[in-house]
């Protein structure tokens, strides 16, 4: 992971200004995103140590979640900008590591983001052998849904998307196995899903190549990847909302 970038989605001028100079005086290159789904590839390809979200964006908490279920060697820091005091309680149920409050002071900024500060130390450690998270490209209604991968077994797979996945769909899925350059294509039967973007997606047809590809990639993995159709389970701390197909 690239420990001298920062990834920045964040469309307010002002906050930028402050955002800018304070990673600069830092010696840390800002990378500033247009959208969610630039940001998620940033942290998959490993180049988002910290990450700061304006909680005043709409997808903000999506983003924070999905980055907080990445793997430990790609999980960036996460600092979110908020714009009143209080009120910003969702911003730490999110998953984020600090709040900022606009408009941002330079000195309250630098220290968050000082690579001296406790909270960049504390989330410093080596990247884990294996990365298992990738993105999953979801075509949904005509439209492409992104998606990061949680868990993967040969029936399927867990996802977190950025907006709730339709129950009872059968959609076609792209992603690229992690550690390798083949692309993995097929539909699955989403058997599950919750308001916050969770979702079970079930193999309802993978070609005998993709089957295995992905067979020889599990058995490599094994000792990282959760066996079974647990994977495909609801966590038993998902909220209301959640329904099975049937």
């Amino acid at each position: 992971m690239h420990r001298s970038a920062a990834v920045v989605l964040c469309h307010d001028t002002p906050s930028l200004r402050t955002l800018k100079a304070a990673l600069t005086e830092l010696e840390i290159t800002p990378l500033v995103c247009r959208s969610q789904h630039q940001v998620m590839e940033l942290a998959l390809e490993g180049k988002c140590f910290v990450l700061v979200v304006d909680f005043e964006l709409p997808g903000a908490g999506e983003v924070t979640r999905m980055a907080a279920n990445l793997a430990p060697g790609q999980r960036p820091v996460v600092i979110a900008l908020g714009a009143l005091w209080p009120g910003t309680g969702a911003a730490f149920q999110s998953g984020a590591n600090r709040i900022l409050y606009k408009p941002l002071e330079m000195a309250e900024v630098k220290d968050a983001l000082s690579p001296r500060g406790r909270l960049l130390k504390k989330d410093r450690r080596q990247s884990p052998r294996h990365q298992l998270k990738t993105m999953v490209y979801l075509e949904c209604e005509g439209r492409t849904l992104p998606a990061v991968a949680i868990n993967v077994c040969e029936h399927g797979f867990a996802v977190q998307a950025m907006e709730p996945v339709p129950l009872r769909s059968n959609l076609y899925f792209h992603c690229t196995l992690p550690g390798t350059a083949f692309t993995l294509r097929g539909h699955a039967d989403i058997v599950w899903a919750d308001e916050r973007g969770r979702a079970g997606a079930f193999f309802s047809h993978l070609a005998p190549s993709d089957r295995k590809h992905l067979k020889h990639w599990l058995g490599k993995h094994s000792g990282l990847c959760k066996a079974g159709v647990s994977v495909l389970l609801p966590p038993a701390n998902a909220e209301r909302g959640l329904a099975f197909s049937r």
